[in-house]
């Protein structure tokens, strides 16, 4: 593997705000404690979300996307473009997945580097050539190396507590004493609301951290940054199409690439991905890095 140059000025910032999560979940649980919530239900609520989450979410995920795992008999050419790449990073072969749709993008899923998944789009492998899908690929393949999907579920497994807690306050049983109960109710309501808002804007930080962290090292795998601008250039400028957005509301776009739900009505700090700007503009420092 090339010669990896940590960007501490980034690694601080990801482990801040991990920081700043743990703290916000940790004062979250502990006012439920004194709140008198269900305990038993929390633990319930917290575990069962944490292992569907951790060991479920890739199925869940490829289902949705009706991507479709493919030998290497069926794609020698991707296996084989995965394959050099995997030796470069030090990561042992993932299973490869194929979405049918115009739209050119790719992710990544699976609980560990042992159970990953590569998944890329047909529109991916027939707009872009060869040196920029091997960018693509290895910006996912970072994904794997850094251990994201894990990263990420932790980050929001706790986030969808409060979220649930918004939804299904009235089943909670918060606070002892009758007379209280319509008071308690009211503010579990609000700490839970303020915590799911809160975390959101921290876990997208993290988000767009990590995709930096990505493209970094997809440019360092490959030695070429700029085959990883072109990439993001292509992608972002293809126009998804009504049927293909209907398949990527929601959680999945978080997962791409570039995410096919963007525009000029979101405020970047609600974004999962920093802007295409910010991004070449990293990348192309990383250039002047790689040949100093």
């Amino acid at each position: 593997m090339k010669r990896w140059k940590s960007d501490r000025g980034l690694e601080a910032r990801m482990l801040m705000t991990m920081f700043l999560l743990v703290l916000l979940y940790s004062g979250f649980l502990a006012f439920l404690y004194t709140m008198g919530v269900n305990q038993l239900l929390i633990i319930i609520i917290i575990a069962g979300f944490l292992f569907l989450q951790y060991f479920y979410s890739d199925r869940m995920i490829l289902r949705s996307m009706g991507a479709k795992e493919v030998s290497e008999s069926e794609e020698p050419r991707l296996h084989e473009m995965v394959r050099r790449l995997c030796q470069n990073a030090d990561l042992p072969m993932p299973r490869i997945a194929v979405v049918r749709t115009s739209m050119p993008n790719a992710f990544a899923t699976g609980r560990n580097q042992k159970n990953a998944v590569v998944a890329v789009t047909t529109g991916l492998l027939s707009r872009l050539n060869e040196s920029e899908v091997e960018a693509v690929l290895a910006h996912e393949l970072t994904h794997v190396k850094n251990r994201d999907m894990m990263v990420m579920t932790i980050a929001t497994f706790l986030s969808s507590l409060a979220q649930i807690m918004v939804q299904w306050l009235p089943f909670m049983g918060g606070g002892s004493r009758d007379r209280d109960s319509g008071g308690n109710a009211a503010l579990l309501l609000l700490v839970a609301a303020v915590v799911w808002i809160v975390s959101f804007i921290l876990i997208r930080t993290l988000s767009r951290y990590r995709e930096f962290a990505a493209d970094r090292g997809a440019a360092i795998i490959t030695g070429q940054p700029s085959n990883l601008v072109s990439a993001l250039k292509k992608i972002s400028g293809f126009r998804v199409p009504t049927e293909d957005l209907r398949k990527v509301e929601g959680p999945v776009s978080a997962l791409f690439i570039t995410p096919a739900l963007s525009g000029s009505s979101l405020m970047n700090i609600f974004s999962t991905h920093p802007t295409l700007e910010a991004r070449i503009e990293a990348l192309q420092k990383i250039e002047m890095e790689l040949e100093a």
